[in-house]
């Protein structure tokens, strides 16, 4: 397996603003890509109060197993529908320091950590958990939709220092078939016994999002931001 870990992925740039002091890098879910969460930005008032940069990368695109090893976007495979288990941990460590390297830029370009969020759906979500939670700066906060928490029984060992005041943002549909609602809450109660501030929330769906999440979203940035 090549190691793309050192390239910057493809990626989408929206800003709501010109000088943005405000980011949120963004992570899709399998098979999707970049595009696939632009539509939200004109629906949150925080990023209309303020100049945002949202960031939406491109997966690598990768056999995944669950699915026939039929080559799609993807930050890492997924063996079986057993998603806990059998983690490609590889693949999510290659992904884990490619979102690094976005948040890097991020700062480069001017972004304080304190005002960058990471932020992911499903798989990407999973990413998002498990680099902003091992970053060694702490940033505003992370945020996982409909997902859970990969490398969980090694938490200890990977999470930063720095990342112990970062708030978490997750919520998952309760009627999900994909990820499974039970495995995202368990995620979110070891991240709270491990002393993280995470908000819980569920809404009667499938593995989307819906129009009450994202209102909730958009009122816990505009108190990341305020």
């Amino acid at each position: 397996m090549n190691d793309s870990s050192s390239e910057m992925p493809d990626r989408i740039v929206h800003e709501t603003g010109p000088d943005p002091r405000h980011a949120v890098v963004w992570l899709h879910g399998l098979g999707a890509d970049g595009h696939d969460f632009e539509p939200i930005v004109p629906h949150l008032g925080s990023a209309a109060r303020r100049p945002v940069r949202f960031v939406f990368p491109h997966a690598p695109v990768r056999p995944v197993t669950i699915n026939g090893g039929m080559p799609m976007r993807a930050w890492y495979d997924i063996a079986g529908m057993d998603i806990g288990q059998k983690q490609d941990l590889e693949g999510i460590v290659a992904s884990v320091r490619l979102t690094a390297r976005l948040l890097d830029e991020q700062i480069a370009l001017g972004v304080p950590a304190e005002q960058l969020v990471l932020a992911g759906f499903s798989q990407g979500g999973a990413i998002a958990l498990r680099c902003g939670l091992a970053w060694s700066q702490a940033l505003a906060g992370v945020v996982g939709l409909s997902t859970y928490l990969p490398e969980a029984d090694t938490l200890s060992r990977w999470a930063h220092q720095a990342s112990a005041s970062v708030p978490v943002f997750m919520a998952h549909g309760s009627q999900d078939p994909v990820v499974p609602v039970a495995l995202g809450e368990a995620g979110a109660r070891q991240l709270e016994a491990a002393g993280y501030l995470v908000q819980w929330q569920t809404w009667p769906m499938a593995h989307a999002v819906c129009a009450e999440e994202i209102a909730a979203l958009d009122h816990w940035l505009e108190e990341r931001w305020a």
